[in-house]
């Protein structure tokens, strides 16, 4: 099977969401505690505003980031990349969990959770994860009760929380998950600050250091019994790339890590030959291929290309399929309508 007869699965995209939707969505007594999304500042840009406090800036509501709410524009993209389906994650909301207050937290979180069941969950394509309020462990039930009732596809979490993931507060929470049938999903950069250090060389040893969050965050639910009592729970980090999966299976324990991770554990990446080459490490089901659009660090324009180039790296038909279709079309539940015919 060649590969781009695949029609692969991006399990790494982005919505833009609009300038105003928290701020037009929150009642007046949470405006000033909740992520308020970006509003207009100096030169046509907008400012990111979290608790009132600016986070930075971005670019105004140019013409082509407004097109990424639109699923016709989408599909026009995705044939030309050759991608039939996407797990769409936000882009302003990965800060929610920096929010300090729980109500404000809670209500932002459902805000961006019923304008993407409105905007691309309607289509089979898009498999869009929900935000999952941490602040606490009731609210956090409550908000995946909705989501598991609703068009989402994913339960977003932070992969940072208080108190750590392995402490037996989250439990219920696992219980709850696992009966929903749905991928956990953790992003890069949630709910801790992203700034380790400063000066000279700080800007990649940053991202070192933010993707060392992901082989902890896998390492606490493989050890702490998170995974063996919950076989169901599938956690999805996702833009950490996959190089540290093979040696955070190696510990020594009683059941070792590497049987729940092969299993449970998955990760994404975008362009990342050493993970390819851990292959025959880690096995196949933990990766999962993903584009990043629209960001500019993702493989768009480029991803035909890129995925040929990295399956020429892999030995068989069979881990080449998984990597960039089936891993994420099983996990993320998309219908065999979406992997059988063209977008």
């Amino acid at each position: 099977m060649s590969v781009e007869s695949l029609g692969f699965i991006s399990g790494d995209s982005h919505v833009n969401e609009p300038r105003n939707v928290w701020s037009e969505n929150l009642p007046d007594s949470l405006r000033s505690r909740a992520l308020r999304g970006i509003k207009p500042g100096l030169d046509g840009n907008w400012e990111l505003v979290l608790e009132g406090e600016p986070l930075g800036t971005s670019a105004g509501d140019e013409p082509e980031l407004v097109k990424l709410n639109d699923p016709e524009y989408r599909y026009g993209i995705m044939r030309q990349e050759g991608i039939v389906g996407e797990c769409i994650f936000p882009t302003v909301g990965l800060y929610v969990w920096q929010l300090s207050d729980a109500e404000a937290g809670a209500a932002s979180c459902r805000i961006y959770n019923e304008w993407i069941a409105e905007v691309l969950a309607r289509s089979p394509r898009f498999k869009c994860a929900g935000l999952v309020p941490t602040w606490n462990l009731e609210d956090a039930l409550a908000e995946v009760a909705w989501i598991a009732h609703s068009r989402l596809g994913a339960l977003m979490l932070p992969v940072v929380a208080a108190p750590e993931w392995n402490h037996r507060t989250w439990e219920p929470l696992w219980s709850a998950v696992e009966e929903t049938e749905l991928p956990v999903v953790m992003h890069q950069g949630t709910g801790h600050s992203m700034y380790f250090y400063r000066g000279a060389g700080a800007g990649v040893s940053n991202l070192i250091a933010t993707q060392s969050m992901a082989p902890r965050t896998a390492t606490l639910f493989a050890t702490s019994g998170v995974l063996a009592r919950h076989p169901k729970l599938h956690v999805v980090l996702v833009e950490f790339d996959c190089g540290w999966l093979a040696w955070t299976m190696d510990p020594e324990l009683p059941e070792p890590p590497s049987s729940y991770i092969r299993r449970q554990v998955h990760a994404t990446f975008q362009d990342n030959p050493i993970a390819i080459g851990n292959v025959w490490e880690t096995g196949a089901t933990p990766l999962i291929w993903g584009s990043d659009y629209p960001h500019p660090e993702g493989t768009y324009p480029h991803s035909r290309e890129t995925v040929a180039r990295l399956a020429k790296r892999l030995d068989s038909e069979e881990a080449v399929e998984q990597i960039f279709r089936t891993n994420a079309a099983d996990l993320f539940h998309f219908s065999q309508e979406v992997l059988t015919t063209p977008v």
